[in-house]
């Protein structure tokens, strides 16, 4: 063990690398971190931290336009920009001089090196140091970590054109004004409503039929709706076939139905995936097995080289950070601790952070068709919460998927405000076996949002009643009420 400058090794500095890092610091273990540009990775400077601020400031706009639901005036804001993107940048320095700064990590023993790293052989790497020179160290585990950038498709035309992603949007200072965004995922429809709300003209292009494909669809629609009603127009089933730069406009040429049409604008955010970051890793000295997708890895999150793991994004299956921390967690957990952990593939939340949120975990209702698998849907909408109506924010649908006898959750999606942290009481309630008559008799405070989620449970104990059951119980006990209507196979007690 100690022939080893290291007992572990992560590099790469985003969501999995920290984890992991902070792990094997807990567990003992002499470790080190490398990161060639900042702590704290995609999420802290590119992705989660900047779209939610400017989502909110994007929302803050909106309220005020719409300020007479909640009986206020109507307003329209001034908004500069500048302002905006300088609070994004405030936002982001704030969380990384609280959470991701070398020096949190230092104070917990783990020595963090700013530098570029690529493999020798499987128990060694050269450090290519930020600051000029290199260093060669070697560990007995090593846990990649280096997570993915933004993936822009050979377009004709594409090359030449002064295009935004992910990891230069927030870098501008000035308000698009008219916006064409290629892809209608997460990242393309949250920054479409955000820059929409902004002031900028929106219009989304993709090859798909309808937004994010990932989604259950009937609330995807409802969100494509709402996202239209904002302004923003949307080009679907669109092949892209060009990329025309002028002076100051860029054209797209699509192809719809067979029918050619120029989508122009005056920038062009291209939101159509990511990649996982594996060049210029060297990972063949290391004998890592590799694809353009990612780093292969098993449940363990180990690659064919037994020491060595793959965490986060950089493994091209799941690109959520709480999914690089959960993976990261298994990881150091499995290599230090010898404890036989798994990564969980059955639970795996995500949320779209619009307004309103559309959130999911489990199977999908497409999933559990092609499985053939029998389960019943379990709805209520927000406009029979009450917590969702005194915030005048009575748009949005909780569908449930379980089975019908016992109410084991299968799935579940939900499209409202605080849909990302209603999701995660159904994340809960699927990993420990918890149903919907466990839910529907659990007491949830009044009036909340989660509340919401025990009225969707309660429709489990309606569909598993009957006429003839209520008529059985009127003439047992002699009760004189009428026999409720159970014609409508949707109607919400």
């Amino acid at each position: 063990m100690s022939k080893y400058d290291y007992d572990a090794i992560m590099v790469g500095g985003g969501a999995a690398g920290l984890t992991a890092s902070g792990i094997a610091a807990n567990f003992g273990a002499k470790t080190m971190m490398i990161e060639k540009d900042k702590l704290g990775g995609d999420c802290t400077w590119t992705g989660c931290v900047p779209s939610k601020a400017l989502l909110k400031a994007g929302k803050v706009a909106q309220n005020i336009r719409n300020a007479g639901k909640y009986g206020l005036i109507d307003g329209e804001p001034e908004i500069d920009f500048q302002k905006v993107i300088q609070h994004v940048h405030d936002i982001r320095q704030d969380i990384y001089e609280d959470a991701d700064a070398p020096e949190n990590f230092e104070a917990m023993g783990i020595k963090v090196i700013s530098g570029k790293a690529q493999f020798e052989d499987p128990h060694t790497i050269k450090i290519a140091l930020t600051d000029g020179g290199s260093r060669t160290v070697t560990s007995r585990y090593f846990f990649i970590c280096t997570g993915a950038s933004a993936f822009v498709p050979p377009i004709e035309g594409i090359d030449s054109a002064n295009y935004l992603t992910n990891e230069s949007l927030f870098e501008i200072d000035e308000l698009p004004k008219e916006l064409v965004i290629i892809g209608a995922g997460a990242i393309g429809t949250e920054m479409a409503q955000a820059m929409q709300r902004l002031g900028s003209d929106v219009t989304v292009i993709d090859m798909a039929d309808r937004i994010m494909v990932n989604d259950d669809p009937e609330l995807a629609e409802m969100l494509q709706e709402k996202l239209e009603s904002e302004g923003v127009d949307y080009v679907l089933g669109a092949q892209v076939n060009k990329v025309i730069s002028k002076s100051d406009r860029i054209e797209v040429q699509t192809e719809v139905d067979g029918k050619q049409t120029i989508i122009s604008g005056t920038d062009l955010l291209m939101a159509t995936g990511r990649r996982a970051n594996v060049e210029g890793l060297n990972l063949e000295a290391a004998g890592v097995s590799f694809s353009k997708k990612g780093i292969k890895v098993n449940g363990k999150c180990q690659t064919n080289v037994s020491h060595i793991y793959g965490c986060g994004d950089v493994t091209g299956d799941y690109q959520f950070t709480h999914m690089s921390e959960h993976m990261a967690k298994v990881a150091a957990t499995t290599a230090l601790l010898k404890f036989p952990m798994k990564v969980d593939t059955d639970h795996v939340p995500w949320c779209t952070y619009t307004d309103p949120e559309l959130g999911h975990v489990g199977a999908t209702e497409q999933q559990l068709n092609e499985s053939r698998t029998s389960y019943e849907v379990y709805h209520f909408p927000f406009s029979k919460m009450d917590r969702a109506l005194t915030e005048s924010e009575g748009e949005g649908l909780i569908k449930v998927f379980a089975k019908k006898w016992n109410g084991r959750i299968l799935g579940a999606s939900v499209l409202g405000t605080n849909a990302g942290e209603m999701i995660s009481e159904y994340a809960v309630a699927m990993k420990n076996g918890v149903t919907l008559r466990n839910l529907a008799d659990t007491i949830h405070p009044y009036p909340t949002y989660g509340l919401g989620a025990r009225r969707a449970a309660d429709q489990w104990y309606i569909k598993n009643q009957s006429e003839w059951q209520v008529k059985v119980l009127k003439k047992l006990f002699g009760y004189r009420g009428e026999v409720p209507d159970f014609s409508d196979p949707d109607r919400i007690v």
